[in-house]
């Protein structure tokens, strides 16, 4: 069998010896700075592991051909999961310091995505009759993804005079000039560069959908701003944004998407609507639920959508959810379909906006 040696520092297997029990063969680490592991890794993984401190190899026939190349195989490898472990210990200090760099860039985000939320309530607020038409355009520039292709979706594309004046997206420029004007002012403080309109659209949906919500509390309250706030923001569904505010670093398409994905909201059937929704993988369901996407008049539309048999019962369980305090059920399907809507066919950044962090000079410090 091996004799292994506790004493140098290069060769793991000094030599072979025949012995009256070829049974068993033992490695030892030694813990001294002499010990072969030890010398070769510095301090071991090994002596914090009281386990792993004598490795065993079974018993084995020395008559067998090729005994002493299989040996040799299996205390390298003992030998090579020693090292890994060892590196993955030595490793702590690189996933803290990961860590520590993935929190700041989170906190980066999540204060510009509150400057940005502060900007766009402030511009809808100044002209809330533009709220169903930024809900559209919302809707319209992330409906033209095609699962065939993996091509348009919510890629900023709208933007383009060429887009914007089709007959679909009739009217609609007022709602694109507000989300122009935002993106100038959220631009001149971004720390992390100008903001994608891929990002702002969606952004400005969100501002829109939580603006009608608002609105729907203070109306229980009598028209009272002040407790319809506090009625929002306590029977509100806030906490189901999650995962929309994570879906953050969209990249602008740079021409127009293809003409033909977009149904007339106004002028379509219903049936053309269900073909169109179910083309992305929705159905009547989130048909039902994103009715005040569909145009101005969001009780028309809701009046046409229940001359359907699939999609009445949906349209009637939202009515009856939004006249309870809490509108659960439709703000939590809303929500949830928004944020799947805002996401198709995008790869999300999520480093985008973030900037490095500005270095203290410790030489500068004077006590």
């Amino acid at each position: 069998m091996y004799r292994y040696s506790h004493v140098g520092t290069h060769n793991l297997v000094t030599s072979l010896h025949e012995t009256e029990e070829p049974s068993v063969c033992l490695l030892e680490a030694r813990k001294h700075r002499g010990s072969t592991v030890e010398a070769t890794m510095g301090a071991s993984f090994l002596s914090t592991l009281p386990s792993l401190v004598a490795i065993r190899c079974h018993k084995m026939d020395t008559d067998v051909p090729g005994e002493n190349v299989l040996r040799r195989r299996e205390v390298l490898k003992c030998f090579g999961a020693t090292v890994g472990m060892e590196l993955l210990a030595n490793s702590g200090s690189f996933v803290e310091m990961a860590s520590a760099a993935d929190l700041i860039q989170r906190r980066q985000r999540s204060e510009f995505q509150s400057s940005i939320r502060q900007t766009l309530s402030a511009a809808i607020k100044g002209k809330p009759e533009l709220v169903p038409y930024i809900l559209t355009l919302a809707l319209n520039d992330a409906i033209t993804y095609d699962k065939a292709t993996k091509s348009g979706g919510p890629n900023g594309s709208i933007r383009f005079s060429s887009e914007i004046s089709r007959p679909e997206n009739k009217g609609l420029s007022a709602a694109l000039n507000l989300i122009e004007e935002a993106k100038e002012e959220i631009d001149s403080y971004s720390k992390g560069g100008p903001i994608s309109f891929a990002d702002l659209i969606p952004y400005a949906g969100q501002s829109a959908v939580k603006a009608t919500f608002l609105a729907s509390a203070i109306r229980k309250c009598g028209g009272n701003e002040q407790k319809g706030s506090i009625l929002y923001s306590a029977y509100g569904s806030s906490g189901q944004w999650g995962l929309f505010d994570r879906q953050f670093g969209r990249t602008d398409s740079q021409e127009p998407d293809p003409e033909g994905r977009v149904p007339q909201w106004e002028k379509a059937t219903v049936q053309e609507m269900k073909d169109k929704f179910s083309s992305i993988g929705f159905g009547p369901r989130q048909l039902a639920v994103m009715s005040a996407f569909l145009g101005p008049d969001q009780a028309a539309t809701e009046a046409l959508l229940a001359t359907d048999p699939d999609v009445t019962p949906w349209v009637q369980k939202y009515q009856r959810s939004r006249e309870t305090v809490s509108q659960t059920d439709y703000e939590v399907d809303l929500i949830t379909t928004l944020t799947k809507l805002s996401s198709m066919g995008q790869q999300i950044n999520y480093e985008a906006y973030t900037y490095p962090v500005r270095k203290i000079e410790l030489s500068k410090l004077k006590l």
